[in-house]
């Protein structure tokens, strides 16, 4: 089940309506049943997994608690290392399985011509991302960050709520855990701002992802015959895709919760007007990087060893981030080259400070942030290509495409209107880029939208709200020939 499938908007409004009919004291229970039901409907054995992952942190967080409570003396009890070790070993071990197994039986059979036959195993969904939540339970609990959830079927509920279970935001167990046990009430404006979050989310995902994705597809399907230009563009247009489908699903699981009573850590924060990739990286993703910075990063010294160690981290972290992303060479040479470029930005800051005051350029001069902001787009778009490529034998003739491309005729003959988008379907989605980027624009200025919206009068609002769901009914890419299209990240 997926948020733009007609399955969701039956199970949704149902689980809401009978949630808050419930007496408070049993709604996380009915939340728990309606998150399995919504998870089981991929693969009713997934449900096993989940359940082995909530049940191998449950019972270790408990352990780990109990000697904790028992610990005297600053000196660190062995125990809990081991017992935190066994859990995450345990817990990440299942995604290793699934996720990494192929991927070392065909390095193997490559590199040391061996002859082990693939399992071929199906990737759960959002494996990743409740992995990722649970064992960063885990280490909470070990640090004396929160008390262990006593309660299995709370402790149950907070890894498997179904707004965030398959694609997240990762979330910490001290903020959604604590919302669980809270009481909530049923409010008008919360659920009016769910709702328009979760419209905001259709809009990136309906309008501009899925119309986006025809011309990509098309394109990187057949990237010999759809090469130079068309392939700049597709790699352009994919930066476009990958943020509207992710962030979509973000915003949708927000506004889901928020209507149900819960409050999710935003995902995104208008990545695209970064000045630095270093930026970028604070506002792409930020349940996952966050993850990866207090889990990984900053126990591995981050930036209180030296120069070398510092930049070390960086790369490990980010070569752990694209085999996150995917058990492919592809993934990892993607994560390396946003970890290198961040080494290389802090390794040439001093020179182009220097540049920059020979020449008199102010730091937060509008033109200044713009060009930035342009040469970070085009280095994460060089690192995106890796990402959509199928092998990564495609990448050099795909980048010498682009190097050599010469048909720049396909703007002006229509040509270009040929690979999977028609000319009004092309306009529309320039329209609907435009809006995102004053959107975000605006977002950057500390501008909550939704906010100025809601501060209008009856009509004004109701207009706005028609006017952005007949949009989505008319522009968005749906219908019998064109499935609900699954997000993107849902393979990882």
């Amino acid at each position: 089940m997926i948020f733009n499938s007609l399955q969701f908007f039956a199970f949704f409004p149902a689980v809401t309506v009978i949630y808050y009919i419930l007496p408070q004291k049993v709604r996380y229970l009915w939340l728990l049943a309606a998150s399995y039901f919504f998870y089981m409907q991929w693969d009713a054995s997934y449900a096993l997994i989940l359940l082995f992952s909530t049940l191998v942190t449950y019972i270790g967080a408990i352990v780990i608690q109990k000697l904790r409570d028992r610990q005297t003396g600053d000196k660190p009890d062995i125990r809990i290392k081991l017992c935190l070790a066994a859990g995450i070993i345990l817990n990440l071990g299942i995604l290793a399985y699934f996720k990494y197994a192929d991927f070392v039986i065909d390095n193997l059979n490559t590199f040391a011509s061996c002859e082990m036959k693939r399992l071929d195993l199906i990737l759960p969904v959002g494996i990743s991302f409740f992995i990722f939540q649970t064992t960063g339970y885990l280490i909470d609990v070990s640090r004396g960050d929160m008390k262990a959830e006593k309660n299995p079927l709370k402790y149950a509920l907070f890894v498997s709520f179904f707004p965030q279970l398959v694609a997240g935001p990762i979330e910490r167990s001290k903020k959604l855990l604590a919302q669980i046990n809270e009481k909530h009430v049923f409010s008008l404006d919360q659920t009016r701002e769910g709702l328009v979050l979760m419209l905001w989310g259709y809009f990136l995902k309906l309008c501009i992802a899925d119309r986006a994705a025809l011309f990509i597809n098309t394109v990187y399907g057949d990237y010999e015959t759809y090469s130079g230009w068309y392939l700049i563009v597709a790699s352009v247009l994919f930066a476009f895709q990958i943020y509207c489908d992710f962030a979509g699903y973000s915003i949708i699981a927000m506004g889901a919760a928020k209507v149900l009573g819960f409050s999710l850590m935003e995902n995104f924060d208008a990545p695209y007007t970064s000045a630095s990739v270093a930026e970028f990286w604070r506002r792409w993703h930020i349940s996952l990087f966050s993850w990866f910075k207090d889990y990984l990063y900053i126990p591995l010294g981050g930036n209180k060893r030296g120069t070398f160690r510092k930049y070390l981290n960086i790369l490990i972290v980010f070569f752990c981030s694209g085999l996150w992303h995917g058990s492919q060479w592809t993934f990892v040479i993607w994560g390396l080259l946003n970890g290198f470029y961040q080494i290389v930005g802090e390794l040439t800051s001093p020179f182009r400070k220097m540049v920059s005051d020979k020449l008199g350029i102010r730091e937060d001069s509008i033109g200044n942030r713009c060009f930035k902001a342009v040469i970070t787009f085009i280095l994460v778009d060089i690192s995106w290509v890796f990402f959509r490529i199928d092998a990564l034998r495609s990448s050099v003739p795909v980048f010498s495409s682009m190097i050599h491309a010469k048909n720049f005729w396909i703007f002006t003959d229509g040509s270009i209107y040929e690979a999977g988008l028609n000319d009004k379907n092309f306009t529309v989605l320039i329209i609907c880029l435009i809006v995102l980027a004053v959107y975000d624009l605006i977002k950057r200025k500390g501008i909550v939208l939704r906010e100025v919206i809601f501060a209008q009068d009856l009509p004004i609002r109701w207009l706005i709200y028609l006017a952005l769901i007949l949009f989505i009914f008319v522009f968005g890419i749906y219908g019998s020939n064109f499935s609900e299209a699954g997000f993107i990240y849902f393979q990882f």
